[in-house]
């Protein structure tokens, strides 16, 4: 294994427009677990990026917050500012792993990392997040909705880092989070959702519903019609927007019911939510 211990932002990007192949690691929490039944990780090289200090704080604007590229769950859920403006982002740092995970973890590693299942991924999406990443050519902008492209794939080049994910701050009408696993704690999601509404704007986000974390614009455009009399009057919006599978875990026809049942217990007639 090849180890680059970069101190500053400018040396971690040129290392890695030297070395394109490196692999950018933050807290590490998903590589290490795999680390001894995964040989072949152990002749790469990887760009630890645990030592540069200007990645590591969130910080606030009028317009937005920002979390730096080395950001952790921890940091989140310890903030009294963010639990109050940004309230999934705490829910979801809470479902990530126990507290050593969330002490280590990274937002910008869980976007980085592709999971369908990514519960931060999730929340960030539900509050229109965007991606700043950066190379020695230069800074990107990509919002989160748009970044993947497939399973594992990302508008990523291989010397650019995220070094930011700026989020809008505004006033929302509603907020909501569910996981749906095996058990409370320490679990991957079987069927996940993010949503939130702004002025009438919806922002519906489902995990372990696709090969990536995804908006799901037909379902918000129901949502924003109202009148849901069943789960059944979600059923076909579902289907249309996402792609679950059979897996160890659950099976497609599972989670598209669940997601189904979540969001008409929440939003349909009678629920008692705002619409």
């Amino acid at each position: 294994m090849k180890l680059l211990l970069p101190s500053s932002k400018p040396e971690a990007l040129a290392m890695l427009a030297d070395q394109p192949d490196a692999i950018p690691v933050a807290g590490g929490t998903d590589l290490f677990p795999h680390w001894p039944t995964r040989p072949a990780q152990h002749d790469r090289a990887y760009l630890d990026l645990s030592g540069i200090q200007e990645l590591r704080p969130m910080s606030w604007t009028a317009r937005e917050l920002i979390l730096g590229g080395l950001t952790t769950f921890w940091d989140v859920i310890r903030s009294p500012e963010v639990s109050r403006e940004f309230p999934l982002l705490v829910r979801a740092a809470r479902q990530v792993g126990a507290i050593q995970i969330q002490t280590r973890g990274t937002w910008a590693g869980n976007v980085i990392n592709a999971s369908p299942a990514g519960d931060g991924v999730a929340a960030l999406m539900a509050y229109d997040a965007t991606l700043v990443l950066e190379s020695t050519k230069g800074r990107a902008e990509i919002p989160l909705d748009c970044f993947y492209t497939d399973y594992k794939k990302m508008k990523r080049e291989r010397d650019q880092l995220v070094v930011a994910i700026r989020v809008p701050r505004r006033n929302y009408d509603d907020v909501k989070f569910e996981k749906v696993g095996q058990r409370r704690a320490q679990v991957i999601t079987k069927m996940g959702l993010a949503v939130t509404r702004s002025d009438g704007d919806w922002r519906v986000v489902a995990a372990s519903m696709a090969p990536t974390v995804r908006r799901c614009p037909t379902v918000e455009q129901v949502l924003s019609a109202g009148q849901l009399r069943s789960a059944g009057d979600l059923d076909a919006a579902v289907a249309e927007d996402v792609a679950p599978v059979d897996d160890l875990r659950s099976t497609a026809e599972y989670r598209r019911r669940v997601m189904a049942r979540v969001l008409f217990h929440w939003f349909g007639k009678g629920s008692g939510a705002a619409r």
